[in-house]
């Protein structure tokens, strides 16, 4: 159960003098596993990067091959200060991270160590501007969102939850817990049947879906709308990424307080967590590597989608340990799935 881990982490969060420091200290109650805090400065204001490594016990940084699952925490900021006092609904992301790595520490030590390496990812900031939206408005951030996903998507990582706060809209009109289809390279894959699986389980309801359009996928800053920053780390890394939503039945805003639900931040927890153990034993996958291979040999990449101009790159990406997707078409298939 992880519901501990997330009130704590959502008393610890809901201070004005809050800091990285303060959440190192807090997660060092739990193991000794690495923490790094680093501070980065914006035009807005600035922010401190959290990042937790726990190992696994057949993971890279043991010298095993288990793949590492990546959790990112996905925000604006956990606090609108002067604007809004307290907490608000946009740090949900937030604190299920800090609830996950807690808790993975605490199974550590406590003899339960993940197969595969763990890398939680989140940011603190307790002073982070508001931007105008309809139907409600957004939180911004400090920094930008290249900025963002430098500090967050790890080139360790083999896939890829990022949580974050979904409540302002109404395509999913339900309170609670969705996941979204799988995200790699420009295609918009179909919903994995493993984490259906996880998900009904952690939450013993039938599972929601996010629903995406192409807009949701593409960087920032190209003038499309897009339903919140959940899929941004996608337009970063040829790895596979899924969206975990905090959500609601009526549109409520990233900037308002007292709009936490804690039984679905541990819900939220519980399910990557069950996937992290999934991941790192091999038995969880992400997308089918035979159709997606298929599709890039029928229609090529899609990889433009990452850019925010809309051009593909001139250098390819970074190798994926399980597919190693070429141009117009030309693929190499390996048979670890991801």
């Amino acid at each position: 159960m992880s519901l501990k881990y997330a009130m704590e982490a959502y008393e610890l969060l809901d201070s004005a003098k809050i800091n990285g420091k303060a959440v190192e200290a807090w997660l060092t109650l739990y193991g000794d596993d690495e923490v790094t805090v680093h501070e980065v400065s914006g035009q807005r204001g600035s922010t401190d990067f959290v990042r937790v490594t726990i190992p696994g016990r057949r993971g890279k940084r043991a010298g095993g091959t288990a793949p590492t699952l990546g959790v990112i925490g996905r925000l604006g900021g956990i606090g609108a200060r002067p604007e809004r006092i307290g907490i608000v609904s946009d740090a949900d992301g937030a604190i299920v991270a800090l609830a996950v790595a807690a808790k993975a520490m605490a199974m550590k030590q406590q003899g339960d160590q993940l197969d595969g390496d763990l890398i939680v990812c989140t940011h603190i900031c307790p002073t982070a501007p508001t931007i105008p939206h309809t139907p409600v408005p957004f939180m911004s951030s400090p920094v930008d969102m290249r900025t963002m996903n430098e500090n967050e998507v790890h080139p360790e990582m083999d896939a890829i939850l990022t949580v974050d706060t979904t409540k302002g809209n109404r395509i999913l009109n339900h309170r609670g817990v969705a996941i979204t289809s799988t995200v790699k390279e420009g295609y918009i894959l179909p919903v994995a049947p493993d984490l259906l699986d996880l998900l009904q389980f952690s939450t013993g309801q039938l599972p929601r879906i996010l629903p995406l359009c192409t807009y949701d996928i593409t960087p920032y800053g190209n003038n499309l709308p897009h339903v919140n920053s959940i899929l941004q780390p996608a337009t970063a890394t040829p790895v596979p990424v899924v969206g975990v939503a905090l959500t609601a039945e009526v549109a409520v805003p990233g900037c308002a307080t007292g709009a936490s639900y804690l039984p679905d931040i541990d819900a939220a927890a519980r399910f990557c967590l069950e996937v992290a153990k999934g991941v790192g034993s091999g038995n969880v996958s992400f997308y089918d590597d035979d159709q997606f291979r298929r599709a890039v040999e029928l229609y090529g990449s899609m990889a433009r989608m990452q850019r925010a101009d809309g051009r593909e790159a001139k250098t390819k990406s970074k190798k994926h340990k399980w597919t190693d997707v070429g141009r117009e078409g030309k693929t190499k298939n390996t048979k670890q799935k991801a």
